[in-house]
This record gives structure tokens, sequence and C-alpha cells, in this order.
């Protein structure tokens, strides 16, 4: 392995020297192993040293790429190395996003999922432990180098064109539209009284403001309303947990797992769905060739309706939330959460007691379930899933989703997650700028031979059962294999 040394005050190449791995070698008069240029460095995050005569480490990819175990992680932003081993576990997106780019290059992913570049450098700065060799490309070698230069070519021309500046008004609209939707069920409740029709009438119009909801916590969440960072917090504890019932921090922490390694096993929470369902095309087989047969797979398409569907909210979510919440002891996120259904009883109960109210939120979470489940799935299950193969991000992330056609329903029903491709390629970018770079990504994915999936609303619903068909064939196929 060819190693240099940056280390005059211009930060020249001054020596060279080729080592192979295990030697010892003498650098400013220290002993180094494993074949590392060891000098004195000034932890930094910008990569350029504040002070002349600081050194970094070069490190190979070779090198880099052994460094990804959860007790050993290393990362390579803009070409400099970082070693956040240490750091994992204090993460505010959780450790788990961190190990999934262990020992790879984490550029694109760290820019889109950081807004506040900042703030989240001054935490890198002395995570830092050197940079890559100048012979080294700036990513892995099996990753389309021109592809990433073009995307992050339109990620420049993006901001300058404002693309990631929110629209607080759109947004005080839609918390509106929420606050609006919970009094007009009160009032409802108020004036005609407690009988079948009016609880119905409010079920509705309850489970449409959780929706809704669930779409405007999903925006503060990926801190795409407000400039900063503390106020998109502080508001998103407040719309999942006062408004909605659900632990701000479990969203987050199984959320950006899915964002920044989607329908990859078994990185991706969201397409862990066993023993209940078997999805796409590898883990069938598996499952198959095992003889595991926990349930009957060939039907899941069937009993998605009556399980996947109308669980997804009240059972699964709630119930993960709980469990996290108080095992990990978020006691911001219990204490709101704790709001939401103080706020229900003392609303609700006089006019349907304390167990009645109870029937009624999770009446309404039923009925938000299926909503919720169809939009969050439609765009991923249809699509290619697999495990580990370290694409490049805009090829991780357009190879995982698909959209769904524009129309001022469709933006309204989905909380624009129609725009799939463009929501998990910029993450933190305000969901009313997706229609206006949309173009731009499929000129991208046009340029580099990549299908830019776009469907309407009925063939997304039904793509999900027909995958899950395809996927409980594989699993027959190799379950009865001889």
């Amino acid at each position: 392995m060819q190693l240099e040394e940056k280390c005059d005050s211009h930060m020249e190449l001054i020596g060279k020297s080729r080592q192979h791995m295990g030697e010892k070698a003498h650098t400013n008069g220290k002993l180094v192993a494993n074949g590392e240029a060891t000098v004195s460095v000034k932890q930094e995050a910008n990569g350029k040293p504040d002070m002349p005569g600081k050194c970094l480490n070069i490190y190979t990819w070779q090198e880099i790429q052994r460094h990804n175990m959860e007790t050993d992680q290393w990362v390579v932003i803009n070409r400099k190395v970082y070693n956040i081993t240490s750091w994992a576990d204090r993460h505010p997106g959780g450790h788990r996003v961190l190990n999934h780019y262990a020992g790879e290059d984490a550029t694109d992913v760290f820019r889109a999922m950081h807004p506040n570049l900042d703030t989240v450098q001054l935490y890198l700065k002395p995570l830092l432990i050197g940079e890559l060799a100048p012979e080294e490309p700036s990513q892995e070698r099996n990753k389309n180098s021109q592809l990433v230069e073009d995307f992050q070519e339109l990620r420049r021309s993006l901001e300058d064109m404002n693309m990631f500046k929110a629209n607080l008004g759109f947004f005080f609209l839609h918390l509106a539209q929420i606050l609006i939707l919970e009094a007009l069920a009160w009032l409802t409740l108020w004036y005609f009284g407690s009988g079948w029709t009016v609880t119905i009438l409010i079920s509705f119009l309850l489970t449409i403001s959780q929706a809704q909801s669930a779409f405007l916590q999903h925006d503060i969440g990926h801190l795409s309303v407000f400039q900063k960072t503390k106020w998109n917090h502080l508001m998103h504890r407040f719309v999942m947990g006062h408004l909605k019932g659900l632990s701000a921090d479990w969203w987050n922490y199984r959320h950006f797992q899915h964002h920044v390694k989607p329908n990859i096993y078994p990185k991706d929470p969201d397409i862990d769905m066993g023993p209940l369902f078997l999805l796409g095309d590898s883990q069938p087989v598996k499952y198959g060739k095992k003889k595991i047969k926990y349930i009957d797979y060939e039907k899941q398409h069937l009993y998605f309706y009556l399980v996947g569907l109308p669980l997804l909210m009240p059972v699964y979510f709630n119930g993960q939330s709980m469990q996290v919440m108080y095992l990990r002891r978020y006691w911001a996120d219990i204490a709101m959460v704790s709001s939401f259904y103080i706020r229900h009883f003392l609303t609700f109960s006089p006019f349907y007691g304390i167990f009645g109210t109870l029937l009624l939120i999770y009446l309404v979470k039923f009925l938000e379930s299926p909503w919720i489940a169809y939009v969050t799935q439609m765009s991923h299950i249809p699509m290619k899933m697999s495990t580990e193969e370290n694409h490049d991000w805009f090829s991780t992330q357009v190879l995982a989703t698909c959209n769904i056609e524009q129309s001022f329903f469709n933006d309204w029903f989905t909380g624009h997650l129609n725009f799939q491709i463009e929501h998990h390629l910029f993450p933190t970018m305000p969901r009313h700028n997706y229609h206006k770079v949309a173009p731009l990504v499929k000129s991208l994915c046009k340029k580099h031979g990549l299908q830019y999936v776009n469907k309407s609303m009925l063939k997304a619903l039904g793509d999900i059962p027909r995958a899950l068909k395809k996927s409980a064939a594989l699993w027959i196929e190799a379950y009865y294999e001889t």
C-alpha cells in the first residue's frame, strides 16, 4: 500500500513510503503499524487545518472498509476519515444509522440528513482521524463516480434555487387543518350528542386529523419546516406526542434507518415484517429453504387486508412506540404521549366515559391504519429489495422507491409522499417543493440509465398484493423443493 503524508506548513506532500500491512515504520519519531502514516492531527471537520504544520493520517479504501463493525466504525465524509465508534451511542438519530454506513463513503447521506452543517461539524471535529490518500477516489471504486458528481451538482443547484427553504404559511395551514378538524369533532359532539350517527361522523373527522398529523410530524421530524433544528425537534415532539400519542424518538430512530438504507436487509426495519409477511425475492427463498412456515405465506396477499392494513397503527406502531418509550425511559415523550390521552379524556369522557373514550381513540387509530399503511407501503414493497450492495446514494434511493402521479387529491391524501423518490433523495426538503425538482431528478435518472417509476394511484395500491403474491410464490417453490 502506498502511503503519503501531509506535513509541511503549506500542506504539500513531502514524503512517500511503501509499507506492507503489519510492518512498522518510524514517522516523525513514532513507531506505527498497519501501514498508516501516523502524524500529529489537528482534528477538524472541514479538512482545512487552522494551524500550519498540522498533519492528517492517510488511508486507503482497503483500510477503511475493515472498520465496519459496531465496535469499530469509520466513515468517510468529503474525503475526510472519521472514527465514529465512541460517538455512535450519542448520535441524535440513533446508533444504527451510523453503523449502517461504517466502512463506507457517507458524504451524500450526511448532507441529505443534516440541514445545518455548521452545527454538526462541531461534533465531527473531534472524530477526525485522517483523510483519503490522494490517489484514492472520493468514493468506493464500485460506485459510479460520474453519477455521484452529477447528483452533488444537482443538490448544489437546488440549494442555489432555495428549494430547501420552507414556506411557513404552507405548514401553518396544514396545522390549522388538523386543529380545525379536532375542534369540529368536539363541537359536533357537544351540539348533537353522542348518538351512533354522530360518533361515526366524528370518528371520520378525527381519522382525517390523525392521518394529516402523521404527515405533518413526518415533515417536522425530517427538519424540513424550521431553519433552526431546535424548533423542529420541539414541534415534532408536540405533534407526534400530543397530537398523535406516539414517541418522537422511537419514530426518529426507526425511520432514519429506513431512509439511509431503504429496502436493504436487514438494515431497513420497514421491510423486516417476518414472520408475518415475507417481502422481496431473497427473504422468501431463505425461509423456504429452511422449511420455515410460521403461517401460510401462500395467502399473505389476502391476510394483508385483514391484518396488515387495520392493525399497523393501533397494534404494531402503537405497541412498539409504547414499549420503546418506557424501556428506554424517554421521559419527554412519555410526558407528551400522556398529554394526548389526558386531552382526550378531558374532551370526550363527559360524553363516552373513560372506557368509551379509549374505544374511540383506538377506533380512530383502526380507521387511520389502512390510510397510512397504503401510503407508506405502495412506494416501497413493489420495488427492489436486496442485501447490502453498497450503491451510491442516488441509485440506492431511486431503486427502492417509486412515485405516484401528481394531483391535488394525491398530494393531500399522501402528504406529498407521492413524490417518494424526491423525498428520499432530499429528506430535509420541504414537500411543497418536490414537484419543482422532480423533472430534474427524472432527467438525471435518464442520463444514467436508471428507471424513474411513476404510477397511477390505483396501480400502486394494486401492486402491494401483487408483490406479496409474487414473494409467496418464491417461498412455495423453495419450501417444497426436494
